[in-house]
């Protein structure tokens, strides 16, 4: 239980960048460490998978659909008849609150003066990589803003210093380029988890332009980067399972990466 609560998924849920996270670890833990666990935490895990269909009309992009549709196949798979029911019920009534609260955002939208393009800009600066790919689904003008150059000029720098932007010609689009450079770079595995490991902290916490998200870690390590985890040694953390790198993911999990979400 205590592993379960460090992972803090039910807190994770109401976060409109990490919902679809916490929905494809909900997923991966039904799938494949369910049958598994103890009583008391099945109870909790089945609460939380109420939870984020709950919430679903709260959150306000695609990926959070695709990631709730994802946690339903999960729960109609492994949970037992009577709870299974319980969660397709939720989630039924989840997708019907959601389809009226995006036709009423988009009605709003309709009158909502947008922001000027280069404070937009300049207000995405702040952003980690997750965080601008998220926003890049919240509206058009804001869809636009997030292909800025010097926005991914920026995380260049921060995650490949500059002897990648060397090896970029002029002309190129830059957030393709990056794109590119980011899967290649990390494994899509780990990346598609949202996770990773604190070796300061011997934690499993979620990513931050790679980076522990406890100040404190990050200068004691030098901002070294987190130690990226697949869902699958996610779950293995969960059960007390030493895990290798190489453990592999569902077909379904294959599909719901960083970039799929919003691409």
């Amino acid at each position: 239980m205590k592993r379960y609560q460090n992972l803090m998924i039910g807190e994770a849920l109401s976060n409109n960048h990490l919902y679809p996270f916490s929905c494809n670890e909900l997923s991966s833990i039904l799938n494949l460490g369910y049958s598994r666990l103890p009583k008391d935490l099945k109870a909790v895990i089945f609460q939380d998978t109420l939870s984020a269909f709950r919430l679903l009309p709260e959150m306000n992009t695609s990926a959070a659909v695709s990631a709730a549709n994802l946690l339903l196949k999960s729960a109609e798979a492994v949970l037992p008849k009577q709870k299974k029911n319980l969660a397709i019920a939720e989630f039924k009534k989840a997708k019907v609150a959601f389809k009226r609260r995006s036709k009423s955002h988009e009605e709003e939208d309709i009158d909502l003066p947008s922001l000027p393009h280069d404070i937009l800009i300049h207000i995405f600066t702040f952003l980690d990589v997750s965080s601008l790919l998220s926003s890049s689904q919240v509206s058009r003008s804001w869809n636009q803003a997030t292909y800025d150059d010097s926005l991914w000029r920026s995380q260049f720098d921060l995650h490949f210093k500059h002897k990648f932007l060397t090896r970029i010609q002029s002309g190129i689009d830059l957030r393709e380029a990056f794109k590119k450079e980011y899967l290649a770079s990390y494994s899509s595995n780990m990346l598609r988890s949202g996770r990773g490991y604190c070796n300061q902290c011997e934690s499993v916490v979620w990513l931050h332009n790679l980076r522990c998200p406890n100040k404190q870690c990050r200068l004691k390590s030098g901002n070294k980067p987190l130690v990226l985890m697949s869902s699958h040694q996610v779950v293995n953390y969960l059960l007390g399972v030493v895990s290798s790198s190489d453990d592999s993911e569902t077909e379904d999990e294959a599909d719901t990466g960083l970039w799929v979400f919003v691409l």
